[in-house]
C-alpha cells in the first residue's frame, strides 16, 4: 500500500525552515521535502523521505505518481526576485515551466486517488507594479485584482502561476471534460508581503534590506541599504508566514471565495525599520545609498496590501504586530545566532 504524504517543494528555503517543522510537530503527517541541495541536518528528523532533485525533472516527478500517495503539494521552490533579473530564462524555466510540472504531477495524483489534491502555493507582492510614486501613495492598500503590471521576472513569473494554478482548478480540459466532472486540484494561494526570518539567511529577495540591516547591526558591521530611508513596505514575520499557509490549507472549501488571497501584518519604511534597529542596537552603522534599479524595484509595490478577504474568509489575523516582530522574535533570535557562532 503506498504511502500517504505531504510533498515539500524548495525544502531548504526560507518557508520550508518555518513549514517542515510545523507540519511535522502539528499536521501528524508524512513529510517527503525536495530541493536541489542536501537537506540541512535541522530538518532531517522531520521528514519521512527527502528527494535530492530538481522540479524540472520530470522523470524524477513522475516516479512520484507511483511511489507515493500526495494529497497536498506545499510547492516553495523558486528563484527569488533579485537573482531573477540576473537570469531571467533560468527563472522562468524553474519558476514557471518547474511549477507546470508540479500541477501536472497533481492532476497525476488526482487521477489516482480519485479525488482532489491540495496545491498550496506562496506568491508575492512582486506580482504587483504601480507606476509611479505618487499612484503609490494614493493607491493606499492595494487588493487582490489591482495594479496587476509587474515589473520584473520573478512578479512574472508569480503572477502566471496564479493564473495556472487558478486554470487548473477552475478550467483544466474544459472541452473534453465532462460538465458534472470536478476539477481536479484544490489551488489555493497566499500572496505574501516581505518576508522576515530570524532563522535563515536572507536569500536574494529584493526586500531583503529589512532582515540584512538586522544581520550586520547583531554582527556588529556597518550596512548599505540599496533603497531610500523613506521606501515603504508591507512586511511579515515568518511564523505568521507559515500560520497563513497552513491556515488556509486547513480551511474548509466551501468558505473560500477566491483561490488567490493577500496576506499581510505591518506596513514599514526603511528608516522605520532602522529606527526599530537602533533600538536594540544603539550602535548600528547604516548609510542609505539606493541602487536605481532595485530601487525602482520596490518603488512599483505596494506600501500596503489589503487582506480583508483572508480576514473574511478563512479568519487570517497575524500573531506578530511590529513590536511584538522585533523584541520578540527577529532581534533575539538573530542575535542568537552570531552569540551562537562565536562560541
Amino acid at each position: 500500500m503506498r504511502k500517504e504524504i505531504v510533498l515539500v517543494t524548495g525544502a531548504n528555503g526560507e518557508v520550508g525552515h518555518g513549514l517542515i517543522p510545523y507540519l511535522s510537530e502539528h499536521g501528524k503527517v508524512h513529510i517527503v521535502a525536495m530541493d536541489i541541495h542536501p537537506l540541512e541536518e535541522s530538518l532531517k528528523k522531520y521528514c519521512y523521505h527527502f528527494i535530492l532533485g530538481d522540479i524540472l525533472d520530470t522523470i524524477m516527478l513522475g516516479r512520484l505518481v507511483f511511489e507515493y500517495d500526495i494529497h497536498t503539494i506545499y510547492h516553495l521552490a523558486s528563484i527569488l526576485s533579485t537573482r531573477a533579473e540576473y537570469n531571467p530564462e533560468a527563472a522562468h524555466r524553474v519558476n514557471v515551466e518547474g511549477t507546470l510540472n508540479l500541477l501536472r504531477l497533481a492532476v497525476e495524483q488526482s487521477q489516482w486517488q480519485k479525488r482532489p489534491v491540495k496545491f498550496l502555493y506562496p506568491s508575492s507582492i512582486a506580482v504587483y507594479g504601480l507606476p509611479s510614486l505618487e499612484t503609490k501613495a494614493k493607491a493606499g492598500r492595494v487588493s487582490e485584482t489591482e495594479w496587476l503590471n509587474p515589473t520584473t521576472m520573478y512578479g512574472c513569473n508569480k503572477l502566471y502561476c496564479e493564473h495556472l494554478g487558478r486554470y487548473h482548478a477552475v478550467y483544466y480540459k474544459q472541452l473534453v471534460r465532462n460538465n458534472d466532472e470536478p476539477c481536479c486540484i484544490d489551488f489555493r494561494c497566499v500572496r505574501y508581503p516581505g518576508l522576515i526570518s530570524a532563522v535563515t539567511l536572507p536569500a536574494g529577495g529584493t526586500s531583503d534590506y529589512g532582515p540584512e540591516m538586522i544581520h550586520h547591526a547583531a554582527q556588529g558591521t556597518p550596512y548599505k541599504c540599496f533603497v531610500r530611508k523613506e521606501s515603504r513596505l508591507p512586511f511579515m514575520v515568518m511564523p505568521d508566514a507559515i500560520k497563513a499557509l497552513v491556515k488556509l490549507a486547513e480551511s474548509p472549501i466551501d468558505s473560500l471565495t477566491r483561490h488567490i488571497y493577500n496576506v499581510t501584518s505591518f506596513s514599514l519604511s526603511a528608516g522605520d525599520i532602522l529606527g526599530l534597529v537602533k533600538d536594540a542596537f544603539p550602535k548600528v552603522e547604516v548609510d542609505f545609498e539606493p541602487d536605481r534599479p532595485r530601487q525602482q524595484i520596490v518603488d512599483s509595490w505596494p506600501a500596503d496590501i489589503d487582506d480583508t478577504a483572508a480576514c473574511r474568509d478563512w479568519n487570517w489575523k497575524p500573531d506578530y504586530d511590529v513590536s511584538r516582530s522585533f523584541s520578540k522574535y527577529l532581534i533575539p533570535g538573530i542575535t542568537q545566532r552570531y552569540i551562537a557562532g562565536a562560541e
